[in-house]
């Protein structure tokens, strides 16, 4: 069975439509890693400068040791707080004494 020219001519148009979306997919494609690119190098300036690299190695090593030093300070606060309560329980119960 023979293939009518109109036939041919829409797979032909199918064709261009089809290379044309995977064209601008392709543009859309290449546009997101050209950001993605600039925002890695920006994130890895940023990185340098404030914790002077942007090795990833280093930086989850700099990220443990804040997280130490930081569950550190919050146990010293508590520790801090606890105090305070005992004493001002002392005192409290001084002042009760004294009025009783």
């Amino acid at each position: 069975m023979p293939i009518a020219k109109a036939d041919i001519a829409q797979d032909i148009e199918l064709l261009k439509k089809r290379h044309r979306d995977l064209d601008r997919q392709k543009t859309t494609a290449e546009a997101n890693h050209k950001t993605a690119e600039e925002q890695l190098r920006k994130l890895k300036d940023d990185a340098r400068a404030e914790y002077g690299t942007n090795d990833v190695v280093q930086l989850k090593q700099k990220l443990a040791e804040l997280k130490q030093e930081n569950d550190r300070k919050r146990a010293d606060y508590q520790k801090h707080l606890d105090a305070i309560e005992t004493r001002l329980g002392e005192i409290e119960a001084e002042y009760q004494e004294a009025r009783e």
